[in-house]
């Protein structure tokens, strides 16, 4: 019995020392990652339903007087995206909907082509509704309310437009009689327990990080005058993900509607993974002005690991896939900084210039960034461009990555957003050539198959 003691107390002490070591590790990956300038933030990482570390790096605002503590609410971006679409499916079980129902049948001030839209294309972003700068829920109802045709026949193609995303809230007020905020907070806050989650809140509001740049300033124009955001603090979101998966608010067979995709695309609940019929994964990034935020539930080991930063410098991505190795005891790097952040705000600037910092780095300064995925910050400058409605500079750095001989999943989309770029220009003919290399390329690129339709049929 003695010896049967000290075996387990042996175990036990071996297991616990581990463990410690582990949250070492990560603490050490966050502190590196402070110092070389790379992530400002707050991090929590759960195990076994428990959380096991939990830190903050940094500072709250540019003005560095101020650090950052565990309880400070950060904008969550996209991720906020989820509560419409658990709002959705919370009424679609209570019989107040289905998602075959058309839009038009709970928003009647739209044009004709709301009757074509059903509620499912709405949240696999499939509905047909383009891309906006409409920056205040008047100017989204005024777009909407003018907006003569849909891009694309719904449910044939994928825009992932925040359009959608206001139909649904206007649906969810509609039938509940909340506004959206009531009903979120009823519904979604109080079971999951989410007290300190606020929807909305002032930008001035002393209990919320404050973002930044690399140079200590804060974004142009800082408001929020889009509504129904989410701000809160790193434990709300791992109350958030815990009530999630354990099907607290809505049931598995919701959950796995809700997690239906076009294609690869992403849903309201980001990407998911299932093996046999189980979720096994939960990944879902959001970003809005310079906060960023990444929630990654490796729901079958139950692992859960969350970032938000203030401060966005694209690398809460690797430093996920860090903390991942550290817990199976795999060898792991500390990221570099990120190509794409740099060349951005360069190309914007002064292209030319931008071009050959680009190339003055990637020949003189790899021990410094980070080229590992070099097509794809290529790709997301060029994105980045678009939105800016730079399409000539965009197709330039569509042309320069596809050099780079990537995966055909990188080339057909490279080829695509090329599409996209003349398509909006308004030369219909070289859009439908670069769709059509873009369906060629990967035949599961069910988007670029649908606006290359779209287009021939409009000829």
């Amino acid at each position: 019995m003695k010896s049967i003691f000290i075996f387990v107390f042996v175990l036990l002490t071996t297991c616990s020392y581990a463990q410690t070591d582990k949250i070492k590790r990560i603490d050490s990956l966050l502190q590196a990652a402070n110092q070389r300038g790379i992530f400002n933030g707050n991090a929590l990482v759960a195990q076994k339903g428990k959380i096991i570390y939990l830190s903050s790096f940094g500072y709250a605002d540019a003005t560095k007087s101020k650090m950052l503590t565990p309880t400070m609410r950060f904008d969550i971006g996209s991720i906020s995206k989820e509560f419409n679409g658990v709002s959705i499916m919370i009424l679609k079980e209570r019989g107040k909907l289905t998602l075959e129902d058309k839009v038009s049948k709970y928003v009647t001030f739209l044009p004709s082509w709301a009757d074509k839209i059903q509620i499912k294309h709405l949240i696999q972003y499939t509905s047909g509704l383009p891309a906006s700068n409409a920056s205040s829920e008047e100017e989204v109802r005024t777009f909407l309310t003018q907006l003569p045709k849909l891009e694309f026949e719904p449910g044939t193609a994928f825009i992932y437009s925040y359009l959608n995303v206001y139909l649904q809230r206007w649906i969810i007020e509609k039938i509940s009689r909340l506004n959206y905020t009531e009903f979120v907070k009823k519904y979604i806050f109080k079971p999951c327990k989410m007290s300190q989650t606020v929807i909305d809140a002032y930008t001035i509001d002393v209990t919320t990080a404050r973002p930044f740049d690399n140079n200590f300033v804060e974004p142009a124009n800082f408001t929020q005058s889009l509504t129904g955001w989410l701000r809160l603090p790193i434990e709300d979101l791992y109350r958030w993900t815990t009530c999630l998966h354990s099907y607290q608010l809505i049931s598995e067979t919701s959950f796995k509607e809700l997690a239906e995709s076009f294609g690869d695309n992403e849903t309201s609940l980001g990407s998911t993974e299932f093996e046999n019929q189980q979720l096994t994964w939960h990944q879902h990034h959001g970003s809005n002005f310079n906060y960023e935020a990444l929630m990654s539930c490796n729901v079958k080991e139950d692992i859960t690991i969350i970032l938000m930063t203030n401060n966005q410098n694209f690398k809460v991505y690797p430093l996920k896939d860090a903390i991942h190795a550290i817990l199976h005891d795999k060898p792991y790097s500390l990221p570099k900084k990120s190509v794409y952040l740099d060349l951005r705000e360069k190309v914007l600037k002064d292209f030319e210039q931008g071009l050959a910092f680009y190339r003055h780095i990637r020949e003189t300064q790899q021990d410094i960034y980070d080229f590992s995925f070099e097509i794809g910050d290529l790709i997301s400058t060029g994105k980045y461009l678009m939105r800016r409605q730079k399409f000539d500079e965009a197709i330039r750095i569509f042309q320069l990555s596809l050099l780079l001989n990537g995966k055909s999943e990188d080339t057909s989309y490279n080829y695509e957003l090329t599409g996209e770029c003349y398509m909006r220009k308004g030369l219909p003919q070289m859009a439908i050539l670069f769709y059509t290399k873009a369906a060629e390329t990967n035949p599961q690129n069910k988007n670029a198959q649908g606006m290359r339709d779209k287009l021939l049929s409009q000829l």
